[in-house]
Order: C-alpha cells, then structure tokens, then sequence
C-alpha cells in the first residue's frame, strides 16, 4: 500500500514538473505569432534586471520571471546599450543574443509624433526627417493595393478607411508616439510602426462593450474627437459621456473641432457660417449637421487616454459641456444651462478662444 502511495506521489511531482517545465518553455518562447518589428533602447548603465523590467512593460517577452530564470541559467549573457530593432516574434535566447552582441542600429533616427495633431502635420515631420514629398506620401494613402493590405492585416483597420469623402485614409490611426527609424526608412515601414503601436495600444481595450456597438473605425473617431475638446485630460470620460448621450438621442454632436476640420482650417481662424452650416460635408457636425452621427472620420491622432475614454466614457446624464480659459470643464444638462455657463465665463473674464 505505501509502495502504490509513493509511486503515485512520485508520479504527481513528476507531472507538476513537466508542468512547470512546459510552462517556462512556452514563457521564453515570442509574444507575436507573426513578424513585429519594434525598437528598444537601453540605455548606458542599464542592469539586465531593469532591461527585462522594459522589456516586458513594452510587451517584448511573454514572462519576466521566466526570462529573469533563463538570465540566471545563462550568466555569460550581457547586454550592450543601444537602439535596436527586434522582432517580436523572437523568443528570449534569440532577443538576448541580439543584445548580447550590441546589434544596434546605427544610422537611426528618432522623431516624435505628438498626439492631437493632423495627418498632414505628420507628413511635414516626415518630409523633413525622411525627405519624402507630401505628394508621395498622399499617394501612398490613396493606394488601394496598399490599404487593402493594411485592412488584411490589422484587426482594427477595416473598409471603412476607403469610404468615399474622407480626407485622409489613415486619419487617426497613426498612433503618437516617439519611434526609432532607419534614415532611410520606407514610408510602409514609417507607418507600419505607428500602426503596430495602435493595434498593441486598442488590444489592451478589445473586451470594452462598446466594441459591439461601435467599429474601432469609429472609436477613433470619437477619440479623436475628444482629444481636442477635452482640453483637461482628467475630463476626457466626461466628455465622451456628453458625445455618446448626444448620439443616444439623436442629436448632433455640434463640435467646434469636426467643423475645423471639415473646412481645413487651423483655430487661429474664425470659422463662416457657410462653414458651420454646409451639413453636406461629412465631417461637420455643428448647426444640426450629420444628427445622431459621427463625423465620416477621425480628425486627428488621439492619445492613448482619449482611447481609453471613449471605450470607457462616463455614464451620466449630461448633454452639454464647456471649457474655461484655465481649463476647467463645467457639464451642464440643458441648453438653456450651457448658455447661462457661457456668458458667466465671459462675464468673468474665463471664455477660452481656440
């Protein structure tokens, strides 16, 4: 009896062995299925403990215990400050055979795309780091070979990118960051970058409910939205509640920053009412235009907290919302209450003027 007890003991350690085994195999092995390029620096000094650390929080490696073990198992390992290039469909032993022999890029350049901003402001960065002209790089998003690629090969880019009357296909799905680029980088290799970093960024957000009521086309949109008329980063929820009540009941979204847009126009520039009221532009949405609508597309690059805001956008009963001059976001219920907020704010001195 105590023979069958041990034997059956052995038997259940050997199998949580091969358990833990097969566990730490699969930690080690790439996080991507498929090549994903990305960059990681290291900075001079850096431990491996903090570069593990990074590597992790940049969703590089499956598991830092895991790697921290295989680091152990493997002393003779260092690694070399740097930018690199990896694929994140490499496991641990080949990302750390690339930093152990310090295969940095070397004719590298470093650009900051900034959140809020326009596509066509990221072709006159691009321009001017990469020398390619404004009209190659509208061509290339005009290029219907190429976005059919895209919409085959990202789960957030769908068909909604080649409708008839948007601007600029890749509106708002440039996601802003600062990146790592060969010098001589391909405008496909410049985009492929920003969209792996938005495709990472909206798979943190791919459980939200509101994905089966909305497409990623138009959470964008929204966020792109809310990126411009949530001056206060804290109030961007509470904006997009206001947004989502206003389409809930039919309403226009009757936003400065769409109408902006529509026209083309930078907010240094007073808006016409030919522009406020020309409800044939699909991006306008001022003077009762496109009700219970949102705009055809995305208006600018939204941040990451704009995302998160419109996928999680408070719930109250809200209609209406005005910033001051400091700020300070003031939600009110009516019509009647909004006016009353705004000529208070005038009064006082607080009206902000974009």
């Amino acid at each position: 009896m105590k023979k069958k007890v041990i034997i059956g003991l052995l038997i259940s350690i050997l199998v949580v062995i091969l358990l833990l085994v097969g566990l730490y195999t699969y930690s080690l092995n790439g996080v991507s299925k498929k090549d994903e390029y990305v960059t990681f620096t290291i900075s001079s000094g850096s431990s491996l403990k903090s570069v593990v650390n990074d590597l992790a929080k940049e969703k590089i490696i499956r598991s830092k215990i895991a790697t921290l073990i295989y680091l152990k198992l493997h002393k003779d390992i260092s690694v070399q400050a740097g930018t690199y290039n990896i694929n994140k469909k490499d496991g641990v032993k080949e990302i750390f055979t690339i930093l152990n022999k310090g295969d940095a890029i070397i004719d590298s350049v470093s650009i900051t795309f900034v959140e809020g901003k326009r596509i066509t402001d990221y072709m006159s960065q691009i321009e001017k780091t990469f020398g390619y002209s404004k009209d190659e790089i509208t061509t290339l998003l005009k290029d219907k070979e190429y976005l059919q690629e895209l919409i085959d090969t990202y789960d957030f880019i769908d068909e909604s990118i080649l409708k008839d009357g948007l601007y600029y296909s890749l509106e708002g799905y440039l996601f802003p960051s600062t990146y790592e680029y060969y010098k001589d980088e391909s405008l496909k290799g410049i985009f492929k970058k920003m969209l792996d970093k938005m495709q990472n960024v909206l798979d943190n957000y791919s459980a939200s409910q509101l994905l089966s009521k909305y497409s990623y086309h138009e959470i964008l949109t929204m966020a792109s939205i809310v990126e411009l008329e949530g001056v206060n980063a804290n109030d961007r929820e509470g904006v997009a509640g206001v947004f989502y009540n206003r389409l809930n009941i039919g309403d226009s979204l009757g936003s400065d920053v769409t109408t902006y847009y529509a026209a083309q126009k930078d907010f240094s520039k007073p808006l016409l009412s030919s522009e406020l009221n020309n409800c044939n532009n699909g991006y306008n949405t001022r003077n009762g235009c496109n009700r219970g609508k949102l705009p055809i597309g995305p208006i600018c690059s939204p941040s990451s907290s704009s995302i998160e805001a419109s996928l999680n956008p408070e719930a109250h009963d809200y209609y209406y919302f005005v910033a001051d001059k400091n700020k300070k976001t003031y939600f009110t219920k009516t019509y009647s209450e909004h006016q009353a907020k705004i000529n208070e704010l005038k009064s006082q001195g607080l009206w902000y003027e974009y």
